[in-house]
């Protein structure tokens, strides 16, 4: 009865976020933890507590998205790391103490790394993808001793390839020896490249499987959202970025450094909300038409922009979450594109109102 009047509830608020028994709304990434970090030991241990995880449930979150990678957790000889396998079962502890929901994110491997295309030996070495399908085997022996409605997988985070079928073949291998151990797991299931709504078309999802969470990414306009981002091709480029609106006045670029721009140059163009609803699309048919929820793992601005542009941005994305029942989880919590102050956790409240509008006072 519950379940049905759960169900009832979702529906009757346009909300399309129900996946077996893990149902999600909005959550946060707390990243740079057990993935894309150089830190170890005792300066791990201290940079994400349980009072992290305490002050998220606080704020109105309802889950959180783990992301975690390879070289953390495993030597190169496989050998599984004590000490990040220790962390991430007090991060499931914490989350669960204080009722916030746990996506694990495997999301890169020595064998492929979104943002390395060197890296990416994976699609090419049998012996990788067995490594990964090993990996996930040893996640499911840690991790089958927690509930399905609270802790979900994400395979693998962003993959990136040029043909769609090396994707679609791994992901379902991985898919169905998770199956075979953990029935009823609810799943995290992203598309090719970089996990952008435009691939949707391309995936393949297992048929009946009804505890799938389809996910895609998103940091449309990236010469916006990544403006003077020091990983990008575009980090020398000096020049003003706008949103909504024209993103780059290209009217006369050439006193800026044309490397940079000529790496913007993709994503010139006029942005705003109806940019999101048309890009979006293709990921939102592809839902309905399977009957999955869909879940946007990653968005957020990179705080070099204005404060009143960015607010914007939130503004728009937020609309058209709200309007198609999108759950979605801000990247991230307190690192590069922060919600609270990496050292003090002082909230970003011009933000984070936005986000969560339910804490707003009200006078």
């Amino acid at each position: 009865m519950k379940k049905l009047l759960l169900a009832i509830m979702i529906l009757a608020l346009g909300v399309n976020m129900y996946a077996g028994d893990f149902v999600i709304k909005r959550g946060v990434n707390v990243s740079h933890w057990l993935s894309q970090t150089d830190i170890r030991g005792k300066e791990r241990a201290k940079y994400v507590t349980e009072e992290d995880f305490i002050q998220i449930k606080e704020l109105d979150f309802d889950h959180v998205r783990l992301p975690i990678d390879e070289v953390q957790f495993w030597t190169e000889e496989g050998k599984q790391e004590k000490q990040a396998f220790k962390l991430l079962g007090k991060a499931i502890k914490w989350s669960l103490k204080h009722d916030l929901k746990v996506i694990v994110d495997l999301h890169t491997l020595r064998s492929h790394h979104f943002n390395i295309p060197d890296s990416r030996t994976l699609w090419e070495e049998e012996g990788a993808q067995k490594d990964f399908i090993n990996f996930w085997r040893q996640l499911s022996a840690k991790l089958n001793k927690y509930p399905n409605d609270m802790v979900a997988y994400e395979m693998m985070n962003e993959a990136v390839s040029d043909n769609p079928e090396d994707w679609n073949k791994l992901i379902n291998w991985a898919i169905s020896e998770v199956r075979k151990l953990e029935p009823e797991r609810t799943i995290v299931m992203g598309s090719v490249n970089w996990q952008g709504a435009g691939t949707f078309p391309f995936l393949k999802v297992p048929e009946g499987d009804k505890n799938i969470i389809l996910s895609f990414h998103t940091y449309t306009p990236l010469p916006f959202t990544h403006w003077k981002a020091h990983w990008t091709g575009w980090a020398k480029y000096e020049g003003p970025v706008s949103y909504p609106g024209n993103v780059v006045d290209t009217t006369d670029l050439t006193e800026y450094n044309q490397e940079a721009v000529n790496a913007m140059r993709d994503f010139f163009g006029t942005y705003n909300k109806d940019s999101f609803i048309a890009e979006f699309k293709p990921a939102i048919k592809k839902a309905k038409e399977l009957g999955l929820p869909l879940y946007c793992g990653e968005f957020g601005c990179y705080p070099t922009t204005s404060m009143e542009m960015r607010q914007q941005w939130y503004k728009d994305i937020m609309e058209v979450f709200n309007e198609n029942g999108i759950a979605w989880a801000h990247w991230n919590w307190k690192n590069d594109f922060p919600l609270v102050d990496e050292k003090t956790r002082e909230p970003i409240t011009n933000i984070l109102d936005i986000l969560l509008p339910i804490n707003k006072k009200v006078d």
